[in-house]
């Protein structure tokens, strides 16, 4: 079982973006039955998609078509309001303030899914919020 950051569908929906190649390959290789992101991923990926900047930014209808690609390989996954306030309150244990909580809920998530690999481009960030999950937060 492996959980994707938002950060490497960016990577896999932006052929010029640096990262590209490593989430590529590793995209090619997820199936819809072990593959798992964050329900709120599939917006965080339209808003980032649709608001690079000019000549990287995606039309609102061809983001739309991208996170439909992404939902033939991913499972999505959604916590529940007990679940989030369980990954607040472990957030605030070990000092996560300001947007660091989104990286949390989406541990929160890769936690719920028994995910083997949590794969993200933003290693410190996932580590920070989940230090007892370091050895499976991995780069693509």
């Amino acid at each position: 079982m492996i959980f994707l950051d938002t950060s490497v569908l960016i990577a896999v929906a932006h052929v010029h973006h640096m990262h590209h190649a490593p989430s590529l390959e590793l995209w090619n290789q997820c199936t819809y039955a072990d593959t798992f992101v964050n329900a709120h991923t599939l917006a965080e990926v339209y808003n980032v998609l649709t608001a690079m900047p000019r000549g990287y930014r995606l039309s609102p209808r061809a983001a739309a078509d991208a996170v439909d690609v992404f939902l033939a390989r991913v499972t999505p996954v959604e916590l529940t309001a007990e679940e989030y306030v369980k990954a607040i309150r472990a957030a605030s244990a070990v000092g996560v303030a300001g947007g660091s909580i989104y990286d949390a809920l989406h541990v929160a998530c890769a936690r719920k899914v028994k995910a083997d690999f949590i794969y993200t481009w933003n290693l410190r960030d996932f580590e920070r919020v989940a230090p007892d999950l370091a050895g499976r937060i991995v780069r693509p």
